[in-house]
């Protein structure tokens, strides 16, 4: 499964690299989804139209729980992609994608120069990326009585939760918002302050 917590790309980076008079620019940035990935990678083809190659990777989600992709696109077989995949996979980041756009120099770097080159386009990348977490969260429902009010708002704070809306009627409702690793901490709480007699009602339950 995916981690509830996990780093993510804070922003997209481009850093470029030389090699025998051929340019690698590699663009990364964050992609929640392979359709995400897929806009992103669109994005620097119709940006840099007269590169030779858009050689692409990336790994949307984390951990146990990652659905990856890349493309040579018209380098030899397993000298670009693969690479640059896996150096993805050696960097503890998820929702990633990355672009190499190479200009061609007018030399030849053969399978070996072509590995390194690619190799060493997406560590710069990944190395010179700043970083964000991605926090997993999960809204829910309580109805409770008009005593218990401040005690909850209470608890939902001290919790780490937040309240994302009030419904006053013969009791209350809060919509609450927690990160999911927060939920069995209030939940205990919340049972040792009412006794039992509230449980809240999260989405999807």
């Amino acid at each position: 499964m995916t981690s509830p917590r996990y780093p993510i790309p804070a922003q997209t980076t481009r850093i470029e690299t030389r090699v025998a008079n051929s340019r690698f620019v590699a663009t990364i940035g964050e992609a929640g989804s392979v359709e995400l990935a897929k806009a992103f990678i669109a994005a620097i083809r119709a940006e840099m139209q007269d590169a030779t190659h858009h050689v692409y990777a990336f790994r949307v989600g984390y951990g146990g729980s990652v659905t990856e992709g890349m493309s040579d696109d018209g380098e030899p077989p397993r000298t670009a992609g693969r690479p640059a995949l896996t150096v993805l996979r050696g960097a503890d980041i998820g929702d990633v994608a990355l672009v190499i756009s190479r200009y061609f120099g007018g030399t030849k770097l053969g399978t070996g120069g072509l590995v390194r080159a690619y190799t060493e386009a997406a560590q710069r990348a990944v190395e010179s990326l700043p970083r964000a977490e991605r926090v997993e969260r999960r809204r829910g429902m309580v109805n409770i009585p008009y005593s218990l009010y401040e005690r909850v708002k209470k608890l939902v704070a001290e919790c780490g939760g937040a309240v994302a809306g009030e419904s006053f009627g013969a009791n209350i409702d809060l919509e609450l918002e927690f990160a999911v690793d927060q939920i069995s901490h209030f939940e205990a709480d919340l049972t040792q302050l009412t006794a039992g007699g509230v449980a809240v009602r999260w989405q999807d339950d």
